[in-house]
């Protein structure tokens, strides 16, 4: 099958050309060069898209203003009706979007799949926010309440990331709509196709036009646009902490919140009394996500002297187990790296660390087989003998490379895994509760899991520290970042004149 053509159909959501969404109406405007969307696996053209100019931004900005009037309007439960039919049409089309991910991400379709699931979790979740507290009375003066409400922002602007372009979709768009807000999403240059297909089913549920938008183009110029137009009050953004510390420059002129999801470097850490075969698997599964794609992968693993022989033997055999394939092969849990520009990142990475005195214990570059010849291919790769020293320790690799460095106390450990400037997400393996609560009070990071590899909830707070972020748009925490505060004072007794 051409699952490059499969994709565009004229019943389909996609249908039979991308576009930006503006009203409901896909629209083709440029105001700039088209972007190739490229499949990852292949390195075949897939479509291009409009980049959207200034002045499409404004006419996005400027219909959500006048639509979210009237959303804010409608009560929590006429919302969660609306996102309730979201949630159903993913289900009912999920192998569709799925597909869509497959080819302009790259991650297997079974994986994809799963992404959708993850998807209608998160409007699960924001229906859920139909039965919350919205406010409270106050004690005050006889004759006067005091109350303090929630309402809605008014629009927000969305930067997604390209690693899980549905799920993160979901992840900003439920909150957002539930709460009572438009929404212009700015998908990642990488796949647009997927935001496209997930706006053009959010019509067909029922969100009325003008209230979610899609708009394709870069980040430092329409994502730019976005931040910087007068009427947008919020922007929600997930992706590279370069990309994080200019949306909230920007975003400072004009004193409005920002939600920023950023890289993370994750220590996963295993101590002497551990599971070893089970922090192997783990180790091994927390790399692979994605083709290590993903900001919670185990990005270094610190194993304790007395064990490392043994975990690194179960690791290598765990790694060399996996062998990557076509992304809609039955078996497929191993795609490639989304752009060619990441499989070079990655590939510098590895030889940098092999100069620095790493050993390359498995991989290291493209597998063979002429099946890979083409495409974003990177080997399941194992670096052993790793140190502090070395870049790979200190920067984001984005790969599926799994680093192993050694440690000998518990206080060397906090101090090394703490040194990263990030802050997002680290694992704790030991089957000691003293040295598990120590630890979880000790390592500076927003999300840690013990004895387990994730992935996060959409009930918790995906939240990072440092260099990681402000905090994500998971739970109750999350919800609220979608929301402002309003005070009223109302006098109604004798001394007003009742």
């Amino acid at each position: 099958m051409d699952v490059n053509r499969s994709i565009f159909t004229a019943q389909g959501l996609l249908g039979p050309e991308p576009g930006h969404v503006i009203a409901g109406i896909r629209r083709t405007d440029h105001g700039g060069d088209p972007l190739p969307v490229i499949d990852p696996a292949t390195g075949a053209r897939v479509a291009e898209v409009p980049s959207a100019s200034d002045a499409l931004v404004d006419e996005a900005v400027t219909l959500a203003v006048t639509a979210q009037r009237a959303w804010a309007r409608r009560s929590h439960t006429e919302r969660a009706k609306v996102l309730r039919s979201i949630h159903t049409l993913l289900g009912e089309h999920a192998e569709e979007i799925a597909r869509i991910v497959s080819v302009e991400q790259g991650k297997p379709f079974g994986d994809a799949v799963g992404e959708i699931g993850g998807a209608q979790n998160f409007f699960e979740y924001a229906i859920s926010q139909q039965y919350r507290d919205i406010g409270e009375v106050i004690a005050t003066e006889s004759g006067e309440q005091l109350t303090v409400r929630e309402v809605p922002i008014g629009v927000v602007a969305a930067i997604l990331p390209w690693n899980f372009p549905a799920a993160i979709f979901a992840r900003k768009v439920a909150p957002a709509l539930m709460a009572g807000n438009a929404i212009i999403v700015k998908p990642s240059e990488f796949t647009p196709l997927s935001a496209m297909a997930l706006a053009e089913l959010c019509r067909r549920a029922g969100v009325p036009d003008g209230l979610l938008s899609v708009l394709c183009g870069p980040g430092r110029s329409t994502g730019s646009a976005l931040v910087r137009h007068p009427d947008v009050g919020m922007v929600t953004m997930t992706g590279s902490t370069r990309g994080g510390r200019e949306i909230m420059a920007q975003a400072a002129q004009k004193l409005i919140p920002v939600s920023l999801e950023l890289g993370g470097k994750a220590p996963f850490i295993v101590f002497p009394d551990a599971d070893i075969d089970r922090a192997a698997k783990d180790a091994v599964a927390a790399r692979l996500w994605n083709a290590g794609q993903v900001c919670t992968c185990n990005e270094i693993t610190y194993v304790h002297q007395d064990i490392r022989e043994e975990f690194v033997e179960r690791v290598q055999s765990h790694l060399a187990a996996v062998e990557p394939s076509d992304p809609f092969a039955a078996s497929s849990t191993l795609g490639p790296l989304v752009a060619e520009r990441e499989w070079t990142k990655v590939k510098s990475m590895v030889d940098a660390a092999v100069e620095q005195g790493a050993t390359l214990a498995l991989g290291g570059g493209r597998p063979e087989g002429e099946q890979f010849a083409a495409g974003n291919w990177f080997a399941p790769t194992l670096l052993t003998d790793v140190t502090e020293q070395m870049d790979i320790t200190r920067n984001e690799v984005f790969g599926p490379v799994l680093a192993v460095t050694t440690f000998s106390t518990y206080d060397e450990l906090i101090t090394r895994a703490n040194a990263t400037p990030y802050g997002l997400s680290a694992y704790v393996y030991s089957n000691n509760l003293h040295t598990v609560m120590q630890a979880l009070d000790d390592l500076d990071f927003g999300e840690i899991y013990v004895n387990k590899a994730g992935p996060e909830r959409p009930q918790g707070f995906h939240t990072g520290w440092k260099a990681s972020g402000l905090g994500g748009d998971d739970g109750t925490h999350g919800y609220e970042r979608y929301l402002r505060r309003k005070t009223s004072y109302v006098g109604y007794g004798p001394s007003y004149g009742g």
